[in-house]
């Protein structure tokens, strides 16, 4: 290699050697032909030049047409950009950083969208597959029935199969211990649908979902590796599954995932004949299907609803206002994070704009302190085209430096963001996994580099080359063409600097000062949602509780004798453990959503078909004393009431204003639809409305069950402590293994971690803290920026500042000058800021909770900060105004 670029060396020493013997030769003989002719000998050369067109200006040309000119420009050009940018070593940091700082937030949060948004579904014709669903009036996309899919599956004209899933728990046998592990219940298709079949084994075959089909199940990767060692003969062994034998069928590749689920260690096919599924209205389900050829979304959702019609008509109990909805699968897998993805992307965008603004604004200063040089190389030759290509150089140079270290920012940040999402939550993103720097998030690199190179390319351009003219003319700006050589060469740089920059560059300032604004508005109206979000009224203490979840098997457990003696010893063996003051139960914990819902009906209230449904929750006795929520009429539950006792519930207020408004509720009755006098229960007290759904959803009406009345096999423990909650977390798993070494025990938590990482939590706070910190940096690069602009305009008034002090001008005059500069920028920056971003905060209203997309108290403080911070920024340029010495100025220039 070294040998190589010797002889290339060699020979291009030969080349230029040879050309300059030639050009002295063509030169003399023309200097001696004007030496005949009567001319000087300096006129005579002088004239020779002429005639050849310029020593260097032949040069280049042979050059360009005996060599790869774009190529070797490019190479020089290169190298002379590099020593320019070593040169400039405060330049040079300063705009790489600022652009790598913008390529960095954008392509982090680009690759979240892309893995949610734009990457397709990892399944064959991921087009054709949609989410199939119920729809009510509180519940747009709810679940299935077992009986309605069957009927749907039969009736239907616009899937070429139709399949559902729902979630499962079971117990395993582990070294461990025993552990729950997560599973899924799926109709006999469901792989078919994907269109993904089993790496080892087969997948679930037409009627093996049917009553008194032998037990199946089909293992994921990853429960195969740690259940069995990856070994390769366990098609046809048995897995006991709490408590029941499974035979092992197939295992699903290593990269399966179901995106509408997080992590899944098993698939089992769905038993019609047991718990709830045999019952119309026990929706459990969520249907997928895969359209026919030809089929559109719009025709199939129009088969959907009127076979839903018909139900509703043969079914009028269970089915009544039950429409169907039918969506891309894509879609009901991101619809919640959909707004924050695009919110965050907006922002990220937003900052990347201030960061080529203040780029743009540094080579704009940049070039005028390169006028002499441009036209000094241009006196010697060099055509606009010629420093066209050195400028685009440059740029690429600046860009690719910035993007490389925006690249290796963003591959951490991403990393550092994953780790910031709770686990849980990102059990149920598994789009996400595996996120990196993909092709996706490179191109979108190469284009906003591109899109930077062409703007960092034409702002030079556009002040010291001709092409210049034609764009001051189109932006209205005072740009000039350039003049003749002799003007550039003895034009110094103040005055023209001065009054472009006063120009363009103040117009700049005031966009990054509007961006600015957006930002700052957009990140305050989402940190008041948080913190509205997490002041929502509770209506119980969330402090001093822990929870855990406990899972028995139905094997060990089967009947509701069993099952109650087991829910009794659990809240007996809590409640003597030091340092707790009561424990309870409870199928569902507060906080989580507004499901698991009955419908009803309230006895002896006129009742014409309506579809009355109500928040369901089974607790024990002790419940709401330890939330420490409040009775308001009538009484709690008590050990008394279980299943030899009459059947009651409690209500909640709200329940009490939707179904009994000016009447006492206590001793009325509710029962199902139908009036069945085994679902007939008797009112016997109201508690305040505890928040059941999550922070951000309204509070509905909810009826409660007593748990001896309603066993359960799966529920959640709640102890409240006289000390630090998660200390006694160890304890109570300890206890309850004491009592049943079978039990499954997971998601060991103290109620206040639980509400800060739940769904809707981690949604307000992550946006809240993205925006902010882009708000942040865009406030720190726009008072950079405006700083600039007025310590230019201070540096390049110096003389008109000491004439007025000569002539008396007092120190406070000369601040109110800058100040007045710097006002206006502000006050344009604010104003044009504040009214963009009323708009904005219009299209991200679904992330708002508690606030108005025009909070006045948002508005106003966004407006004093970013004056206070413009303002501070001004302060130093005019100090030094205000610290000019007239002599110094005056003797200066």
């Amino acid at each position: 290699m070294l040998r190589f670029r010797g002889l290339f060396a060699t020979g291009h020493s030969r080349r230029e050697s040879d050309l300059a013997a030639e050009l002295e030769a063509h030169l003399q003989m023309h200097i001696e032909d004007n030496l005949r002719a009567g001319m000087s000998e300096e006129e005579a050369r002088r004239q020779a030049i002429l005639r050849l067109g310029g020593i260097e200006q032949t040069k280049q040309a042979y050059h360009e047409r005996a060599t790869l000119p774009l190529l070797e420009t490019f190479l020089h050009d290169l190298r002379f950009s590099v020593r320019q940018l070593a040169k400039n070593p405060g330049f040079a940091a300063t705009a790489i950083l600022t652009l790598a700082l913008g390529i960095c937030a954008s392509v982090s949060i680009f690759a979240f969208v892309d893995a949610a948004l734009v990457r397709p579904l990892p399944y064959p014709s991921p087009n054709t597959l949609v989410a199939v669903n119920e729809s009510a009036l509180n519940f747009p996309h709810g679940s299935l029935s077992w009986p309605d899919y069957v009927d749907w599956k039969r009736l239907n004209t616009s899937f070429r199969s139709l399949d559902v899933w729902g979630g499962s728990s079971s117990l395993i046998e582990m070294p461990a211990g025993v552990q729950p592990v997560p599973g899924l219940t799926v109709s006999a298709g469901f792989f078919r649908t994907l269109g993904v079949p089993p790496m080892l084994g087969r997948g679930f075959r037409d009627g093996e979902d049917a009553v008194g089909a032998p037990r199946n199940v089909v293992l994921s990767y990853s429960a195969w590796q740690s259940w069995f060692g990856g070994r390769r003969d366990i098609i046809g062994r048995s897995v006991t599954l709490s408590g029941v034998p499974h035979t092992i069928i197939g295992v699903m590749p290593r990269d399966f995932q179901f995106a509408r689920r997080g992590r899944v260690d098993y698939w089992v096919t769905v038993q019609p004949d047991k718990g709830c599924a045999p019952r119309r209205i026990c929706h459990f389900l969520d249907g997928m299907a895969r359209l026919r050829d030809g089929v559109t979304l719009s025709s199939a959702s129009a088969n959907m609803k009127a076979i839903a019609a018909q139900l509703e008509k043969q079914y009028p109990a269970s089915n009544r206002d039950q429409g169907a909805s039918i969506r891309p699968l894509r879609e009901s897998i991101v619809g919640d994070i959909r707004p924050v993805l695009l919110t965050l992307l907006c922002g990220a965008g937003l900052l990347l704009l201030i960061a080529c603004v203040n780029v743009s604004s540094l080579l704009l200063l940049r070039s005028e302190s390169r006028r002499r040089e441009i036209a000094v190389r241009g006196a010697l030759g060099a055509s606009s085209a010629r420093l066209a290509r050195q400028f685009i150089t440059e740029a690429f140079a600046l860009i690719a430096c910035a993007t490389l270290l925006g690249l290796a920012a963003a591959s951490l940040i991403m990393q550092l963001l994953l780790r910031l999402i709770p686990k849980d939550t990102l059990d149920n993103m598994p789009y996400l996994q595996g996120l990196t720097l993909n092709r996706h998030a490179l191109a979108f690199t190469a284009a906003v580099a591109l899109l930077a190179l062409l703007l960092f390319s034409v702002t030079p351009m556009l002040r010291l080359l001709r092409v210049g003219a034609w764009f001051g003319r189109l932006l209205s700006l005072p740009i000039q063409p350039r003049t003749s050589l002799r003007d550039d060469l003895a034009e110094g740089t103040r005055g023209a600097g001065s009054t472009l920059w006063r120009h363009f560059g103040s117009n700049l300032v005031i966009v990054e000062l509007a961006v600015a604004v957006v930002l700052l508005t957009g990140a305050g109206l989402l940190g008041r949602s948080f913190y509205r979000l997490l002041h929502v009224d509770l209506n119980f203490q969330p402090d001093h509780l822990a929870m855990l979840t406990v899972a028995a098997s139905d094997a060990a457990y089967p009947k509701n004798t069993q099952s109650a003696a087991l829910d009794r010893a659990v809240v007996d063996r809590m409640a003597v453990l030091p340092g707790v003051e009561s424990a309870a139960l409870t199928d569902l914990p507060v906080v989580t959503c507004n499901c698991n819902t009955d419908w009803i009906r309230v006895v002896g209230h006129p009742f014409h078909g309506e579809h009355n449904e109500v928040n369901d929750r089974t607790v024990s006795a002790g419940y709401f004393t330890t939330l420490h929520a409040r009775l308001l009429r009538g009484r709690l539950f008590t050990a008394a009431d279980d299943s030899t006792r009459p059947r009651v519930i409690l209500i909640n207020q709200a329940f009490a204003k939707s179904y009994f408004p000016g009447e006492d509720p206590i001793g009325k009755k509710i029962a199902a639809g139908d009036l069945d006098p085994k679902t007939v229960r008797t009112i016997v007290g109201v508690v305040d409305d505890v928040r059941e759904g999550s922070l951000d959803s309204e509070i509905w009406p909810a009826e409660y069950t007593p748990f001896r009345q309603r066993p359960q096999n799966y529920f959640h423990v709640l102890v409240r402590t006289t000390q630090a909650p998660a200390s006694i977390l160890p304890a109570m798993a300890a206890a309850l293994r004491r009592i049943d070494p079978g039990l499954g025990i997971t998601d060991e938590i103290t109620m206040e971690a639980r509400i800060a990482d739940s769904p809707s939590a981690t949604m307000h706070r992550s946006s809240a803290w993205l925006v902010g910190g882009f708000a942040v940096l865009a406030l720190l690069l726009s008072i950079i920026g405006l700083y600039g602009v007025i310590a230019y305009s201070v540096s390049q008034r110096t003389r008109e500042i000491g004439v007025r002090m000569a002539l008396g001008a007092q120190r406070a005059t000369v601040y109110r000058l800058i100040f007045k500069e710097a006002a206006w920028l502000t006050l344009a920056g604010i104003v044009i800021g504040l009214a963009c971003a009323v708009a904005a905060a219009g299209f991200m209203r679904s992330l708002l909770f508690g606030v108005h997309s025009w909070d006045i108290a948002t508005l106003a403080a966004v407006a004093i900060l970013l004056a206070t911070a413009a303002l501070s920024a001004s302060w130093l340029p005019a100090r030094r105004a205000a610290s000019v010495n007239p002599v110094e100025a005056l003797r200066a220039e």
